[in-house]
């Protein structure tokens, strides 16, 4: 059996990590929003920007609001996890219109996704009001139908991260395979839907502020 090994980190530009520290210092609650294919990197970007503030901000992700098995198969939507309709988008956009004012001495509990389990854990992440800086990254941030139209103005500064196509696939496949996916099913899932995703989150890169190139 094929042994598959987390990725190495990847390289970013220089300058990312200067403009984050700007966000953050601006002296009230900012919020950062990345977006992206599924397998771009988001998450690790995320995080890479969040470790290097060193206590200035906090990862909330997207991938808290998908909808559980149990629904998302009482809906008949469970064969497409991850297309925009399997997400509480009204959901996410109010929890970021509440990051957006933190009220005095009150932690907001957000959501997490947990890959193992496959399902959102809730009250997962404190986001204590001193905090200056929220990043949270996800597929659809800047994704304009229905209420994920929401988001978009509830975010200070929106990135869309790009990688090359071919990688990003490769990836996202050995992705599904760690977490307990066959290869092949792992290989059609990816084409099937994952893809199909993808494509639908490209239309939204003109609604970004920047656009990180990302590469490995």
């Amino acid at each position: 059996m094929r042994t598959m090994h987390a990725p190495p980190p990847p390289t970013y530009p220089p300058h990312i990590l200067f403009r984050a520290q700007a966000l953050a210092a601006q002296g009230r609650r900012v919020i950062l929003g990345i977006a992206g294919a599924p397998g771009a990197g988001k998450t690790t970007l995320a995080a890479h920007l969040v470790d290097s503030l060193d206590g200035l901000a906090v990862l909330v992700p997207m991938d808290g609001f998908h909808l559980a098995q149990a629904e998302l198969r009482r809906l008949g939507r469970a064969g497409r996890k991850g297309a925009p309709d399997t997400f509480d988008a009204a959901g996410y956009a109010a929890l970021l219109a509440r990051l957006r004012a933190p009220a005095p001495r009150a932690t907001v509990y957000a959501p997490a996704f947990d890959r193992a389990l496959e399902e959102a854990v809730a009250g997962s992440i404190p986001v204590d009001p001193d905090i200056p800086l929220v990043v949270t990254e996800g597929n659809y941030l800047l994704h304009d139908e229905g209420p994920w139209g929401q988001v978009r103005p509830l975010l200070d500064e929106a990135w869309y991260l790009e990688i090359d196509d071919a990688v990003r696939v490769r990836r996202l496949v050995d992705r599904h395979v760690r977490f307990g996916k066959p290869r092949p099913y792992a290989e059609r899932w990816v084409q099937d839907s994952d893809e199909r995703n993808a494509r639908l989150v490209a239309r939204g890169r003109d609604r970004a502020d920047f656009v990180v190139t990302q590469s490995w």
